[in-house]
């Protein structure tokens, strides 16, 4: 149900240049690549009085750092994170279509590996379950139970799997972001592993050298 176009596809379909779009999901994510010095709006269509919630984190590249942006339908900047790792930000909304972008115009040569998700609450669809349920709430008074007391429970545990969900892409994000620094830190440490090495060798022979040079006899024979 995820619908997300690039800069360069959308500028020749859709009014806002420069933007993405992503279907009316109540829980949407998203990995993307960030090259150096490049910038990456996507725009969200949202209702009066819902809310929007906003998680973002830089999963790899140098300084696992990018400046966000959340601009309002009106063009007013309502989030503005600076050379940040990771962010939430949750907004009560109004009609329009929201913006976010992630700048990495800063860095001239380390491309970022951004993963973000959004979640919308209050975006109308809960109301149209309720609308379709109260279709079947027909002689209900024959029941133990009330058809709204399963319309509850049903909703509570949706509630709950969307939220396990929801810990569930945060959790899997928090571990790719931190095998790539273990990988990273792996990288280092052999590369610096053979430096060491090399130095050792080269400061090896040197000695054998020196020591070699001491014990020569150097002084001529007389005839």
């Amino acid at each position: 149900r995820l619908l997300l176009v690039p800069l360069g596809c959308l500028a020749l379909l859709l009014p806002p240049p420069g933007a993405a779009e992503f279907s009316p999901s109540l829980d949407s994510d998203f990995t993307f690549t960030l090259p150096a010095g490049r910038k990456e709006c996507f725009y969200q269509p949202m209702r009066k009085e819902a809310s929007l919630e906003l998680e973002y984190q830089v999963l790899d590249g140098a300084g696992l750092d990018v400046d966000f942006h959340l601009l309002s339908p009106k063009g007013e900047t309502l989030v503005f994170d600076e050379r940040k790792s990771d962010g939430v930000h949750t907004v009560e909304t109004e009609d329009g279509d929201y913006m976010f972008c992630f700048d990495n115009t800063f860095s001239t040569i380390s491309e970022k590996v951004i993963f973000f998700e959004l979640i919308l609450d209050n975006m109308g669809e809960d109301g149209q379950d309720e609308e379709d349920w109260k279709k079947y709430v027909t002689g209900t008074d024959l029941l133990d139970m009330k058809l709204e007391d399963i319309l509850e429970s049903i909703n509570s545990v949706k509630a709950r799997l969307s939220k396990s969900v929801q810990i569930q892409t945060l959790l899997r994000a928090f571990e790719a972001r931190d095998r790539n620094i273990q990988e990273s830190n792996f990288d280092r440490v052999n590369f610096w592993s053979m430096v060491n090495l090399g130095v050792m060798v080269v400061v090896s022979a040197v000695q054998v050298y020196m020591l070699k040079s001491l014990f020569e006899d150097k002084r001529k024979n007389r005839t």
